[in-house]
């Protein structure tokens, strides 16, 4: 092996290089946050991936409500109102006192074990979110009762044991890749149609994008999601509707059918064929042909007590042009 001297100063100036891309190297926060959740989990005997969702649950709170809500912690996305920490009847609100908030009825708890009890530190968070919701056993039921007492809010249980789920089945936490609902190799067209007028029922504004294609043309799941509803809406027809860990709603109307083992309350894949284009709706069930066959793909998200649609347009080229992107690179791979 030569010295340092003997390799000269361009290899010390490569060794010096690579050693602080290393130290400068930006830890994984997924990676970040499994850790914590797993570390916890050994400690409170809850799933790793409970503790997950509940964490992704408050991030997508947060996002979707800015103004009033902050991240307090490097890690941990948890918002924990400061009243509801030190205690309602607690006079000092920035109370990390564990014994004093306790005495107060506040939640918060030293996780770290440094006696303090404070929002900003991720493992106060997850123990303190942790000794409120309880429940050690695997019960759905038992987990379900845990998070109303938290919340009281049905919705909040519903999507936190959804993305429970998703992280079980797929054991990862990154799960927001996405791809366009239709196959790049069928024909089909689509424009912005969002806000447009609209008259059966009563006047409506487009909430969507219409894709429009020929009958029997598939239907792709956009996303990992839980199959929230699946049937007949008399505007939507044969429609589907898949929820993410993003607390986002893909909404996909028109269908002519759906693919026959896909069930409400199914876990889904990007990709994944759910039904095919049609044009169902606009009467009662079974109501066809009133309009071009198309799919309506419309996104919603979720605010914690209310939920809102915003155009999808943007992140359909989006995904549309990641898809291509994708299939250019393997077809140059298989040519090469």
């Amino acid at each position: 092996m030569l010295s340092k001297a003997e390799a000269g100063p361009q290899a010390v100036a490569v060794q010096h290089s690579s050693t602080k891309q290393e130290q400068t190297k930006q830890p994984d926060p997924f990676e970040q946050r499994r850790m914590l959740y797993e570390r916890f989990s050994t400690i409170t005997g809850i799933p790793w991936y409970r503790l997950a969702a509940i964490d992704q649950y408050e991030r997508t709170l947060t996002k979707a409500n800015k103004k009033n809500r902050e991240q307090t912690a490097p890690v941990i996305s948890i918002f924990v109102d400061p009243v509801k920490w030190a205690g309602m009847l607690n006079p000092d609100h920035e109370d990390c006192n564990p014994k004093s908030i306790q005495w107060f009825h506040g939640m918060g708890r030293d996780g770290s074990g440094d006696g303090v009890a404070s929002r900003d530190n991720d493992m106060d968070l997850l123990f303190s979110i942790a000794s409120v919701i309880g429940s050690s056993t695997l019960r759905n039921d038992d987990f379900a009762i845990g998070l109303w007492k938290y919340y009281e809010n049905s919705r909040a249980v519903q999507r936190i044991q959804q993305f429970a789920r998703l992280y079980e089945h797929f054991d990862r936490l990154q799960l927001s890749d996405y791809t366009f609902p239709l196959p790049l190799k069928s024909t089909y067209s689509y424009r912005s149609t969002w806000g447009m007028g609209r008259h059966y029922g009563g006047f409506r504004i487009h909430e969507g994008t219409d894709i429009f294609a020929p009958h029997g043309v598939p239907v792709r799941s956009t996303c990992y999601g839980v199959v929230e509803i699946k049937g007949w809406n008399r505007y939507g027809g044969w429609r589907i509707g898949i929820r993410d860990v993003n607390n986002l709603y893909h909404y996909y109307a028109h269908l002519s059918g759906y693919e026959k083992n896909v069930k409400q309350g199914d876990i889904v894949s990007p990709g994944q064929v759910i039904g095919w284009v049609g044009s169902s709706g606009y009467g009662k069930p079974g109501t066809q042909g009133k309009f071009p066959p198309h799919l309506h793909y419309g996104i919603y998200r979720d605010k914690g007590l209310i939920e809102y649609a915003f155009d999808p347009y943007p992140s359909l080229k989006s995904w549309e042009n990641s898809d291509y992107r994708k299939l250019k690179a393997k077809q140059k791979k298989k040519s090469s």
